[in-house]
């Protein structure tokens, strides 16, 4: 699979190339004509063995995250939590979520509107259970959080529907 798209400026020669070769995404930056290029790689993905996630995590986590279950709707520990925070992945403790964009959808799940930083999560088709919906992973970890749907009440339009036990929830200022 190869991906490439290209910005360029006039007079300065500014241009940012994104290339993404078999999986592994390389940004390249020419900042000027004459100046250097700049390459960043994101970083390689964080692979548990099988043994280790069954010792670490409880049975629901590993039902959620491994092999993409859910929740029952309302039991979550997340749905009602208003603290101010963020929302990490329970596998790697990557910063997923901000408890900023946290809001009640009613659905039973805790929902946001966006994501904490670009790249933290990955979309993905999910066809199963006679559905077309879009799956959220951990980009990190790639453990799987629940899904988005295009119905959110915010700007961004989105409702990030994501599994409590697929998260940890770390309260601002405690780290």
């Amino acid at each position: 699979m190869l991906l490439a798209r290209s910005i360029f400026r006039a007079r300065g020669f500014r241009a940012v190339v994104f290339c993404l070769c078999a999986s592994r995404l390389s940004i390249i930056r020419f900042v000027s004509a004459t100046a250097s290029v700049q390459v960043n790689k994101m970083a390689e993905p964080v692979k548990f063995s099988d043994e280790e996630l069954r010792k670490r995590l409880t049975e629901d986590q590993y039902r959620v995250t491994q092999h993409k279950g859910t929740e029952r709707a309302f039991t979550g520990k997340y749905v009602e939590n208003k603290e101010t925070g963020s929302y990490n992945c329970i596998v790697c403790n990557a910063e997923l979520f901000s408890s900023a964009t946290k809001f009640d959808s009613g659905s039973g799940w805790p929902s946001f509107s966006d994501i904490a930083q670009h790249g933290s999560v990955k979309l993905h088709e999910d066809t199963s259970h006679g559905m077309v919906r879009t799956e959220v992973t951990c980009a990190k970890c790639g453990a799987h959080l629940g899904h988005v749907f295009n119905d959110g009440p915010t700007s961004t339009g989105q409702r990030y529907c994501i599994n409590s036990c697929s998260l940890n929830f770390e309260k601002k200022g405690k780290k």
